[in-house]
């Protein structure tokens, strides 16, 4: 029997790039596989599983409400939605035809950003509007405070590595200003490994992916206050129609978080045990330099940093990115710095032999062009 890739003429990844959505984010445990499979072939009161998968992993987290959503983004979109309409049943089904004037969502510049789709589209799904506090380089406390006036619905804090890091308010000091203000705090955590802290540093809402640092399937985690989690899961009926999650999503990711909370984790120690061979090997490449970095984001992991001078290999770091996913394999790596010369490979997807495929794959790529 043809396998997948043969079937469907695919071309097989390795995957240095890390948790991304264009990859397919990442493989689930067998347990994980088990459950959603065992979703898939029963039939449930959705209602009922919805509501019930929730208050077990509430529990699971020690946090009032939760709630599986599709994604992350499908997270924000009706966390916003949410905090917009509340209990209106008319605003439920009218929410793009009614005027809102409390439609505005704030959020540090640094913050708007897009992660494979821009965050401001979420908001917009959501029936909200952007502003934008502070500038892209900074947002104190009162720069925040400064951009709320009586139209604002909410707070949002996206909490991610593709956001400016430096000299931007913590998710506390988000939380402060919200109090003072009146105002629910969303944080988007889609990435991020702790499920509890933004919980109980205040957010009333804290939006996670279930396929990314959990391993579960295509999915969402939505926990926070009870009062918001329940509008948040009123949305089924509203926008959240055109994104609702199955039953295998479900309890696929109410599987995931058990085994999450319990198993033992890659440590960024053991991540830059693994990478250094990898990295010597490159380093032994002229015009190639390697070493071990950690996330921008402040998360326990390391990845390997390759620098690119390409006065001595004759090609830039965005070619070889290029090239290296034209073999037999697609390699993909962490391109976000490219144009300075730089990619980053995450080893958390990959074991010893397929970095070695990588490093070789780097000297081929390197050696065709100087003897080009």
């Amino acid at each position: 029997m043809p396998s997948i890739f043969e079937k469907y003429d695919l071309k097989q990844v390795i995957n240095t790039s890390g948790r991304m959505t264009a990859l397919g984010v990442s493989t689930p445990r067998p347990e994980v596989v088990e459950a959603a499979l065992s979703g898939m072939n029963h039939y449930f009161e959705m209602k009922d599983l919805v509501n019930k998968t929730g208050e077990y992993i509430a529990k699971l987290l020690d946090v009032e409400g939760a709630t599986v959503v599709s994604c992350a983004s499908a997270g924000i979109a009706q966390s916003v939605a949410a905090v917009l309409v509340k209990d209106s049943d008319w605003l439920l089904e009218n929410l793009h035809v009614t005027p809102i004037e409390n439609n505005e969502i704030v959020l540090p510049k640094g913050h708007n950003v897009n992660f494979g789709a821009p965050v401001g589209s979420m908001v917009a799904l959501g029936g909200g509007r952007l502003v934008e506090a502070g500038y892209a380089n900074e947002c104190s406390p009162q720069q925040l405070a400064a951009a709320i006036t009586p139209r604002t619905a909410a707070i949002l804090y996206i909490k991610s590595h593709h956001c400016v890091q430096k000299s931007m308010l913590s998710v506390e000091q988000a939380v402060a200003v919200a109090r003072e203000h009146g105002l629910p705090l969303i944080v988007d955590a889609a990435a991020e490994e702790d499920l509890q802290c933004y919980y109980r540093a205040g957010a009333d809402l804290v939006i996670y992916s279930g396929a990314k640092a959990i391993e579960g399937p295509t999915s969402g985690l939505v926990i926070g206050k009870t009062r918001y989690v329940e509008w948040v899961k009123r949305q089924s009926a509203g926008i959240g129609r055109a994104m609702k999650v199955g039953k295998e999503g479900i309890l696929g990711l109410t599987c995931a978080i058990e085994h999450y909370l319990t198993a033992a984790k890659e440590s960024g120690a053991e991540m830059v045990a693994k990478m250094t061979p990898f990295i010597q090997q490159l380093n032994a490449l002229d015009g190639v330099t390697a070493r071990e970095v950690w996330d921008s984001a402040g998360r326990d992991i390391a990845r390997a940093e390759i620098k690119f001078d390409q006065k001595v290999t004759g090609i830039g770091a965005g070619e070889v990115v290029s090239a290296l996913k034209q073999g037999e394999y697609a390699i993909y790596f962490r391109g976000y710095k490219a144009n300075e010369g730089i990619i980053e490979a995450d080893v958390r997807s990959v074991n010893a032999a397929q970095l070695a495929i990588v490093a070789r794959r780097i000297e081929e790529v390197l050696r065709k062009e100087n003897h080009a």
